[in-house]
């Protein structure tokens, strides 16, 4: 179940969050939300997150059944704490391999851990087995990075650098550093794209009028950035706003169509 503080947190200035929790628990409804919205293609992201959440490990099975309503429309994330886990190649083989999940999401503020934890704590060995499955399997990592807003999160754990032991100790890895170190660490983000060609990031939870005063390079690394809305996080109103306004933004149509669709249907290829 998720926390109570977090729920009120998400619904954060959203009069029609009754109807969003609806639509975020049917697939058919989701399914008719992206079609109003000429949406094509959307990454549910899913973690677990138990003490700052509430989201356990079930929430991967249903990310899995949630997307096997539509697997083409549908890609979904799932997440993994390898302190919580007896045995983490198992459970990676049971992510990958029998729910068939796409992509894992590791959240540091939540979790509360560093990505880079395997270096230096016996608790978290885990995690170098967490990115050894995803080569294999050919599955991208994402990472947040930045801020939470969240009550209980560890904001300590945003920081993109712990990216550049990952990077470099697992080069095949596919790495999508979320939010792009937003609101602190963009020129961050910005030196791990220069230094680590698996690197992508995403520029969700950004509002898109503002994109380029996060990230005023975005046009030099479009052809390694993803659009994402974060919806339904805190503030994020509407996915189909959100894509107009980035159809505002002043970058050439080329930029702009790979970071909607180009550098996306290759990553998830």
């Amino acid at each position: 179940m998720v926390r109570a503080d977090a729920v009120s947190r998400i619904g954060q200035g959203k009069p029609d969050f009754e109807q969003i929790k609806t639509i975020c628990g049917d697939p058919a409804r989701l399914i008719d939300y992206m079609d109003e919205r000429n949406i094509w293609r959307m990454v549910l992201i899913n973690y677990v997150s138990p003490e700052v959440m509430g989201f356990t490990e079930e929430t991967n099975d249903f990310s899995a059944r949630f997307a096997g309503h539509r697997p083409e429309r549908f890609i979904p994330f799932g997440g993994i704490d390898p302190r919580r886990v007896k045995d983490v190649a198992a459970e990676m083989d049971r992510l990958l391999g029998d729910l068939r999940l796409r992509g894992i999401k590791i959240h540091p503020p939540h979790q509360l851990l560093r990505a880079n934890g395997y270096l230096d704590d016996p608790d978290l060995r885990g995690l170098a087995t967490v990115y050894e499955k995803c080569i294999a399997y050919n599955i991208p990592v994402m990472v947040h990075t930045g801020t939470s807003i969240f009550p209980r999160a560890r904001n300590k754990y945003g920081d993109p650098m712990d990216l550049d032991d990952v990077a470099m100790d697992f080069p095949d890895l596919k790495l999508i550093v979320a939010h792009g170190g937003r609101p602190l660490w963009m020129e961050t983000v910005r030196f791990l794209l220069r230094r680590h060609p698996n690197l992508f990031f995403d520029v969700s939870s950004v509002p898109p009028s503002r994109l380029l005063n996060y990230f005023p390079w975005l046009e030099h690394v479009a052809d390694r950035a993803l659009f994402g809305s974060d919806w339904p996080a805190p503030l994020v109103l509407d996915i189909g706003k959100n894509v107009e306004q980035f159809m505002q933004v002043p970058l050439p149509d080329e930029a702009k169509r790979k970071i909607l669709h180009d550098n996306a249907q290759a990553l998830f290829a």
